[in-house]
């Protein structure tokens, strides 16, 4: 590790001063659609796990919280421990790859994850945990074994994955995974959510056909200039991430060009975007997991990316997870919940 990322390390750990709250830029706000009150979002939430059961011990597999100020320096929240029991919230005692998104009222939040546990096979699991909260502490949650709920489904070998996204159309939550089947290649299917974010109330359909037939999992989508842009991890000539453009979410997906995203020869999964508050920017991330690291790189037009590695830091080493903006006051709570005992701020700026 560098000097300076040294000196960004030691500055995480023992600045005193309040960070939320005291930047004067202006920021991208959120309004609730049950209040009049306009919040900012200030920072950003990191939600992620860190390992293969084999490699990081029992608790690998389970969810993980970690914030930013700014979008490049995270640090984990609890001490890098688990802010949720999978035991308790998964069949398989287990859970891997969390998505998390906001729901349209500004206040409600949507967590889905992988419910496995790697060390019991690549091909043994086969479902999500779906869960849901409305101050990013409490979270309820239901275990989803896809060949009990879905019948027609009854051969799926694993389900990998799981993303959850608002259709505008349909004013409702459509969630998307990959499934493999026999000896067919993953392939990624959508469904949506019923109302209380507890189930399905449709039955699963293939939302991308890739061109080579090859499988298809890890996928992201982004709504962007009125398309609809789905990155995803493939396996054909050499795995890495892709994209597929559509002018609608649930079909029409087609490669927008033959070209890998990732900014590194080595092998990537579990690509992630977001948005860089009051920015035209946006951070394409993925793990790169033969490595323990992860990947940041910047684009404004979600086509052409450049690598950022010398500007993030964390203290922690996550693997596949999503981030997403929050305000000052969610930040404030999640840190006054998991900080830990020596922490006095759980981030700074990056200037």
């Amino acid at each position: 590790m560098t000097a300076p990322k040294c000196l960004y390390l030691l500055l995480l750990l023992t600045l005193f001063s309040a960070v939320y709250g005291q930047s004067d830029v202006k920021k991208k706000s959120i309004k609730s659609k049950n209040t009049s009150k306009v919040e900012k979002y200030t920072s950003y939430l990191f939600v992620y796990f860190i390992g293969d059961e084999k490699k990081t011990g029992k608790d690998g597999e389970e969810i993980r919280f970690a914030l930013s100020k700014d979008g490049y320096h995270f640090k984990a929240l609890n001490n890098n421990q688990p802010i949720l029991d999978s035991k308790k919230n998964s069949l398989s005692g287990g859970v891997r790859d969390p998505h998390i998104l906001r729901a349209e009222d500004g206040k409600t939040f949507y967590m889905v994850a992988t419910d496995m546990v790697s060390a019991m096979g690549w091909d043994s699991n086969r479902g999500m945990v779906l869960m849901k909260s409305t101050n990013l502490i409490d979270w309820q949650s239901t275990a989803i074994h896809v060949p009990t709920v879905f019948p027609e489904f009854s051969a799926v070998l694993r389900v990998w994955a799981p993303q959850t996204i608002y259709d505008d159309k349909t004013k409702k939550y459509m969630v998307y995974w990959s499934m493999k089947t026999g000896n067919e290649p993953d392939k990624i299917y959508y469904a949506y959510a019923n109302k209380d974010f507890t189930g399905f109330e449709t039955h699963p359909k293939q939302l991308f056909f890739s061109p080579t037939n090859n499988a298809c999992i890890d996928a992201e989508i982004i709504k962007f200039k009125d398309k609809y842009h789905l990155f995803f991890k493939t396996e054909d000539q050499k795995p890495g991430i892709k994209k597929a453009v559509s002018t609608s979410l649930t079909e029409g997906y087609q490669l927008e060009s033959d070209q890998y995203l990732q900014q590194t020869t080595d092998p990537v999964e579990g690509a992630g975007v977001f948005k860089l508050n009051n920015s035209d920017e946006w951070i394409l991330m993925y793990d790169v997991y033969t490595k323990g690291r992860y990947q940041f790189t910047i684009s404004n037009n979600l086509s052409d990316f450049k690598a950022i590695d010398n500007e993030v830091i964390m203290d922690f080493h996550p693997r596949h997870g999503t981030v997403m903006p929050i305000t000052d006051r969610e930040a404030k709570a999640l840190f006054a919940k998991w900080k830990s005992k020596e922490d006095k701020t759980p981030i700074v700026n990056k200037e």
